[in-house]
């Protein structure tokens, strides 16, 4: 008797650890629990499966294969990731971009991917049209909750075609899964290559960090295009565990409160701008909160916004995650039991990866110096999609250069102290902008800084505060500021100029856009 090859291949497929195979476990094993929830309807395990599967039938009719890239530009929805593991189960790349972006910004994107098909919802269609219009090579367009015209398929449509289903492969862990681009805050976006790997690696930092597990409910307000999105969604994925997909939209505290309320989430990830409108909502205190775990990340917290967060949910334990997208993301920890003893520390560096400290030579610095942390480790991309150069740039020495100035203490924690692109040399003493932020925060009047390098006749650089005000009636002043400034900076780091903005220029993940600062106040 001559036995199928497939009833070899399903199960050698069957052991590869990646959230497809994740995601078809919890089908077999608890296919009518809740997978995710968006705006009060509920997905199972079956549905994410099969629905994920279908959609590769769908792309796999158009040409998609192996190694191909699918551009992702629609808010977030169960059908983002549902395309996106779609996309994967042919072995090709989930490209997500930032639906903030003008249409040139993502024809750059889809031209440096080489993507030939694209991924939108109704809202973003016309921005999805203009980006075609653009770049005639994304030939298959699919609408999320949209009907088809005008060259696009609807995805239920898509989903519903039947005919032919795709040829399983066997995908390996180190596989390309995503090309993450990167927020482009000091240039032109690169776009971070990870894979499977890389993505299980991260899931397992959450579940430690985060003390996570199949009963925990997360609650996703971050984009899926981000990474700090798809990095928080992983570990949910790999234990079968419930998340909640916040809609997006201007952020409302009393909206999210609600939502935290009414879901039962157990945990929570904001950026600090996000924790302090939430913190200083009337009703915060008021809640009745299953919140076991906040976490925050993606730009820096200052101590009002960690006291904050203490005082407003004391039974919750707070934990700062720090890392970047090219290493999907998290790479330091700061836990709960360390963070009202180390205020303003990222933590340690996870115990999975290797992490230096290094000066511009690749020598080791001394503890207390300041010097750029590079790691080396299972969350590392492969590399820049499409720029060896820039690769090559990253990787010199043999680890991932982070661009990330650091100081270590003699327990190990770690303080970032400034981009070392964001450095300002003044008369030739070196002044770390987040140095200065940090003070900034801490005035009453000031309710967020960003502080800048302008050109200097005499100094040849001096920095410029961009500050918004707690409130814009109660103004300040640089000579106002200035015995302030006397008691907690040395004189030279001290702003030469002070510029008072509405609010600052952040991107999608709440960092601040110091490009365009840069642009509107450097001189």
């Amino acid at each position: 008797m001559t036995v199928p090859a497939q009833a070899f291949e399903e199960p050698i497929r069957s052991r590869r650890n990646h959230w497809n195979n994740q995601i078809a476990t919890h089908a077999t094993m608890r296919p009518d629990a809740v997978a995710l929830r968006f705006r009060g309807v509920d997905t199972t395990w079956r549905q994410l499966h099969e629905r994920s599967q279908r959609f590769a039938d769908a792309l796999a009719r158009r040409g998609v294969g192996f190694g191909d890239r699918v551009l992702i530009l629609a808010l977030n929805h169960p059908e983002y990731l549902e395309a996106i593991f779609g996309i994967n189960a042919l072995g090709a790349l989930a490209v997500p971009v930032n639906f903030r972006l003008t249409p040139p910004e993502v024809a750059y994107i889809a031209a440096d991917s080489g993507a030939r098909a694209i991924v939108t919802d109704t809202a973003l269609r016309p921005l999805a049209a203009a980006v075609r219009a653009e770049r005639p090579e994304l030939t298959s367009c699919f609408v999320i909750g949209g009907p088809s015209g005008d060259g696009m398929l609807g995805f239920e449509e898509a989903l519903a075609e039947g005919g032919e289903p795709h040829a399983p492969l066997d995908i390996p862990e180190d596989t390309p899964s995503l090309v993450m681009y990167t927020s482009g805050t000091t240039g032109s976006p690169k776009g971070a290559v990870l894979s499977h790997a890389n993505m299980n690696a991260q899931a397992l930092t959450c579940i430690r960090a985060l003390q996570m597990d199949q009963d925990g409910i997360g609650l996703c307000a971050s984009p899926l295009f981000h990474i700090a999105g798809l990095g928080s969604l992983a570990p949910a994925f790999l234990l079968g565990a419930k998340t909640v997909l916040h809609p997006l939209g201007a952020f409302d505290a009393g909206e999210y409160l609600d939502a935290l309320e009414r879901e039962r989430a157990s945990s929570a990830f904001c950026v600090p701008a996000q924790w302090q409108l939430i913190c200083d909502h009337p009703t915060v205190k008021q809640r009745d909160l299953a919140l076991r775990v906040l976490s925050w990340g993606a730009a820096p917290a200052s101590e009002t916004v960690l006291r904050a967060m203490a005082e407003c949910f004391p039974n919750a334990v707070n934990v700062a995650v720090f890392g970047q997208t090219e290493m999907s993301p998290v790479t330091c920890v700061l836990e709960g039991k360390d963070a009202l003893r180390k205020l303003g520390s990222v933590g340690k560096p996870i115990p999975t990866i290797a992490a230096r400290i290094v000066d511009d030579e690749m020598r080791d610095v001394a503890p207390g110096e300041i010097g750029e942390i590079v790691y080396r480790g299972p969350t590392l991309m492969a590399g820049y999609w499409n720029k060896p150069q820039a690769t090559a740039e990253a990787f010199a020495g043999g680890w991932f250069h982070s661009g990330d100035l650091v100081r270590q203490d003699a327990e190990g924690f770690l303080w970032v102290v400034d981009r070392k692109k964001d450095m300002i040399i003044s008369g030739g003493e070196n002044i770390y902008c987040a140095e200065v932020e940090n003070v900034l925060f801490a005035h009453p009047k000031i309710r967020e800084a960003a502080v800048i390098g302008r050109a200097h006749e005499k100094w040849g650089e001096v920095p410029v505060a961009v500050v918004a005000l707690a409130d814009p009636d109660n103004p300040l002043t640089l000579p106002e500021l200035t015995p302030f400034l006397n008691e907690n900076l040395a004189r030279y780091k001290h702003p030469k100029d002070l510029v008072l903005v509405a609010e600052l220029p952040r991107n999608a993940s709440g960092k601040v856009v110091k490009v365009q600062l840069r642009k509107d106040y450097s001189s």
